[in-house]
């Protein structure tokens, strides 16, 4: 039976609320889509569901994949990979678009390839961490589409590990690049500040034996506080895309921006919308990490009830000129069934204002609730009989 209890809140207890149009906000990418990952809150949905080419923000995935492998402790950053001749012979070149520089027959550690996919985009270093982890690239896109399918990626399919154009077997979504940036930030988030936020990566040399640097491409780099990642992608198909984050006073926006039609114009489009995602909504805090927003009913445990907590600092996405007037639902499946742990999440809390769509925010166990023995299981059913 799902249970849910409806409160108000705001400074106090609300009167009435004051309506605030949602900002404006208008682009000329085909594509526009943000997320206030802090709230839940959908900011922005300019084509979100349409399928897209990702092109080099496919490398996201791959990158993605690599880091839970070495989280679970499957892959170790020092491990190396030998580039294969025929790998290096089909990405090398003009012809084979942006490059790691590798060479044939080197040993490169998985660490140097996640920098060369992340901050340089390389294709090749795509293929040879691909082939290093499953044997064959091909069996490195079904990991890519078995954690596509975890993360509930519903209209993304992946056909290769870099992007690169297959006659429409590999397509994403706005709504779920954005999921899959939010994954890698909330999963694996110490890998995550290691790779993502790397200005410039050098390797390879040059016909003359000098060192090749080469820029991150993010377009926020530097431009936006608190910016910290992802990838860009740009195919004659796709046009210029990307996918990005910041953080600013505790709130993480992800954006994505797709089918742009030059280099610059996906700089000035990825800051001017970042930047009117921090200025033109603003954070309302609701509870504080740890803070018991309601109780829930348990069955067959130790405990008839278990508090419902914040798991991290909670607050409400709204208009910048906005009335603080929000209405809040706890919502949980119950009575949930012992036995619970504590952090374990059992519910949401639903946040509904008059300019979002439903924020959606989890609620977790305050404590650990064993399940009962058969004595105890009498006792709280006579507890309950007699109220």
């Amino acid at each position: 039976m799902k249970k849910s209890l409806a409160m108000l809140l705001a400074a106090g207890l609300v009167a009435q609320p004051v309506i605030a149009a949602a900002p404006p906000y208008t682009t000329e990418a085909p594509i526009a889509y943000m997320k206030d990952l802090s709230s839940g809150a959908v900011l922005y949905d300019k084509g979100g569901e349409t399928r897209i080419p990702p092109a080099s923000m496919a490398k996201m995935m791959t990158a993605h994949v690599a880091f839970r492998l070495i989280q679970k402790g499957d892959l170790k950053l020092d491990t190396k990979f030998t580039v294969r001749p025929e790998t290096w012979q089909q990405w090398h070149g003009p012809k084979a678009g942006s490059t790691m520089f590798l060479s044939a027959g080197e040993q490169v550690s998985v660490e140097n390839l996640l920098h060369g996919i992340v901050t340089l985009s390389g294709n090749d270093a795509c293929v040879v961490l691909a082939e290093g982890i499953a044997g064959t690239e091909q069996a490195f896109v079904a990991l890519m589409n078995e954690e596509a399918k975890r993360l509930g990626l519903k209209n993304s399919h992946f056909g290769t590990s870099n992007g690169w154009p297959d006659e429409g077997v590999t397509y994403v979504t706005a709504e779920d690049l954005a999921k899959l940036a939010q994954a890698t930030i909330e999963e694996t988030p110490d890998l995550y500040k290691r790779f993502y936020a790397t200005k410039s990566f050098t390797w390879g040399q040059t016909m003359g034996g000098s060192a090749i640097e080469q820029a991150n491409r993010n377009p926020i780099l530097g431009k936006i506080a608190g910016a910290d990642g992802l990838k860009t992608g740009h195919t004659e198909e796709a046009g210029y895309g990307f996918t990005g984050s910041a953080e600013q006073d505790g709130r993480r926006l992800v954006m994505v921006v797709a089918g742009l039609n030059s280099f610059n114009g996906r700089i000035k489009e990825s800051v001017r919308f970042m930047d009117w995602g921090f200025k033109a909504w603003k954070a309302q805090p609701l509870f504080k990490k740890g803070q018991t927003v309601e109780t829930a009913e348990v069955q067959l445990g130790s405990a008839t009830s278990v508090p419902l907590v914040a798991p991290q600092n909670l607050a409400v996405t709204l208009p910048r000129t906005a009335s603080a007037d929000v209405k809040v639902k706890v919502v949980y499946t119950g009575p949930i069934k012992a036995p619970i742990a504590k952090g374990q999440q059992i519910a949401q809390l639903i946040v509904q204002t008059h300019d979002t769509a439903p924020q959606v925010m989890p609620l977790v166990a305050g404590e650990d609730v064993a399940e009962a023995g058969v004595f105890g299981r009498l006792w709280n059913g006579l507890k309950s009989l007699f109220g």
